[in-house]
């Protein structure tokens, strides 16, 4: 019996992320925070910006959570599930230490690191869709993800 994937937009999307906070989700960030609210939830592929944020490597939670580690830039570095995306209620402390306060928190789990990060020059602030030669690089480190894993 054959099966046939949906392409590959329709079960996974890219987030573009400026580093050092990309690579501190591969360390136990579990939040992104974002000026607007997402809809999506599901796979995301973890990109890396073109811009590292300097200011962010003086943060004790930051570089503790970066040491030994390296800061790749315009390059696919992992994959996350997103299983939610809210706002702390006013007067309440933050869902992680990684929150902001008044921004829309993505909620990621199930965090998983590339050996290799796969370069990709392309990118963008809100989810993507990654065509399928880019989806197929991340299978080939990952080839337990599939579209049946989104839930």
């Amino acid at each position: 019996m054959t099966t046939t994937s949906p392409p590959a937009g329709d079960w996974i999307r890219g987030i573009t992320i400026r580093q050092p906070w990309a690579t501190c989700i591969l360390a136990g960030k579990d939040v992104e925070n974002r000026p607007r609210p997402w809809s999506w939830r599901g796979w995301l592929l973890l990109h890396t910006g073109q811009i590292t944020e300097r200011a962010p490597l003086r943060d004790p939670l930051v570089a503790t959570a970066i040491r030994d580690r390296t800061l790749p830039t315009r390059a696919v570095i992992g994959v996350a599930r997103l299983t939610d995306c809210h706002q702390d209620p006013a007067g309440t402390a933050p869902c992680s230490p990684w929150a902001q306060p008044g921004a829309h928190h993505l909620v990621l789990a199930d965090v998983q690191e590339l050996a290799l990060p796969i370069p990709w020059p392309h990118g963008q602030l809100g989810p993507w869709r990654p065509p399928q030669d880019l989806t197929d690089q991340v299978l080939l480190q990952l080839p337990h993800l599939s579209p049946e894993a989104t839930t």
